[in-house]
C-alpha cells in the first residue's frame, strides 16, 4: 500500500497498480503507482515514461514483482517487450488513460504475468 491516500484509492478501486519492485542497487522494495491495461489473457501491461524510470530498471534486473490491484497483492513476472508490442501496449495506455499517458513513448513497456 502506498502512503498517498488518492493513489491508495484509485489502486484499490482498480484504476491504477501499486507495483512492488527491488531495487536494482539497494536491494530494497520500491513502490510506485502506476497505469495498466489488462490483457484477455490476465497480464497486464504497463509502460514507462522514459529509459531512466527506476521501476523499470528495477524490472530489467529482478522481474519478479508484487502487484497491489483491486485491495489484493499478488506475485507477477515481468517480461520486457518487443518493439510492436511496445508500441501497441503504449497505443493502449494512450487509450485508456488519455493525452497525459503520451509522454509514455520514451520509455520501455512490460507483460507482467502472474507468478505460479
Amino acid at each position: 500500500m502506498t502512503d498517498r491516500p488518492l493513489e491508495a484509492d484509485l489502486a484499490a478501486w482498480g484504476k491504477v497498480i501499486t507495483l512492488r519492485t527491488t531495487g536494482r542497487r539497494s536491494g530494497l522494495t520500491r513502490v510506485t503507482t502506476i497505469g495498466f491495461v489488462e490483457d484477455a489473457d490476465g497480464s497486464l501491461l504497463v509502460a514507462a515514461s522514459s529509459a531512466s524510470t527506476g521501476w523499470a530498471a528495477n524490472l530489467r534486473t529482478d522481474p519478479r514483482c508484487l502487484v497491489e490491484r483491486d485491495a489484493q497483492a499478488r506475485p507477477y513476472i515481468a517480461t520486457a517487450l518487443d518493439e510492436p508490442g511496445r508500441a501497441a501496449a503504449i497505443t493502449r495506455l494512450i487509450l485508456k488513460y488519455g493525452t497525459p499517458a503520451e509522454r509514455l513513448g520514451l520509455g520501455p513497456a512490460f507483460r507482467l504475468e502472474p507468478a505460479a
